[in-house]
């Protein structure tokens, strides 16, 4: 072996949004290495020899989110291989974006919780390790793309939900208010997007109408999508 070649270790890391009273959420960790003491990070794991990429995510998320696979919608971000990224060793780092609903999300990992992602921005924010500054907004933005031509936004609440509810999802992820007509109008003239159910959802603590129920429906791709207001 030459004085040039060295090993290279690959892991995983996972950006898990949930919302949570109305606002988007990232789940970070504290690492177990004294050196990075002070840093908050994403769930990730490094990728063993008998495994492979999606079932090492998969184990992150269980491991540090007590979430299985069913739980949460999981998808490859982008690979992310600086030099320098870690400190310890040379590391590269497949990212994944993660979303489930707040119910299913209960982290398992003493050092692990949700932080609201708008104090990652605001003065005092925790400083994140490796390179998972670059990570966060990458997985952010993904998000808030994709949620304008996927049914992606139904991968944060549990079924039966309301137009409500999904409504909810929208603002907390895009960090604006919608009208709730305007939006109704869109969802209900996406074909496939939603699907209604039987019965209706509990009044609110404002009473009213009750409000209908919907589910899944089979559409992948939002045809016309749900384009994002400016903020």
């Amino acid at each position: 072996m030459s004085a040039a070649t060295s090993i290279c270790a690959v892991a995983v890391d996972v950006a898990l949004l949930t919302v949570r009273d109305q606002r988007l959420h990232l789940l970070l960790v504290e690492p177990d290495d004294p050196v990075l003491a002070g840093l908050l990070a994403l769930p990730g794991r490094r990728v063993r020899d008998d495994e492979g990429l999606d079932d090492a995510a998969h184990r992150a998320l269980g491991e540090l989110a007590g979430l299985q696979a069913p739980d949460a919608h999981l998808e490859q971000l982008r690979t992310y291989g600086e030099v320098s990224r870690d400190p310890r060793a040379r590391v590269v780092s497949v990212a994944y974006l993660a979303l489930t609903p707040t119910a299913r999300a209960a982290p398992t990992h003493p050092g692990a919780g949700f932080l609201d992602v708008a104090a990652l921005d605001a003065p005092g924010a925790p400083r994140l390790a490796y390179d998972h500054g670059r990570i966060v907004p990458d997985a952010i933005e993904r998000a808030r793309a994709k949620l304008e031509y996927t049914a992606l936004a139904t991968a944060f609440v549990t079924e039966p939900f309301t137009l409500a509810e999904l409504r909810g999802v929208y603002e907390a992820v895009w960090g604006v208010a919608l009208d709730p007509a305007n939006f109704r109008r869109k969802v209900m003239g996406a074909a496939g997007f939603v699907l209604p159910v039987s019965g209706t959802a509990p009044p609110g603590r404002g009473g009213g109408r009750p409000a209908r129920r919907y589910r899944r429906g089979p559409a992948q791709r939002l045809h016309p999508p749900m384009l994002r207001p400016e903020r």
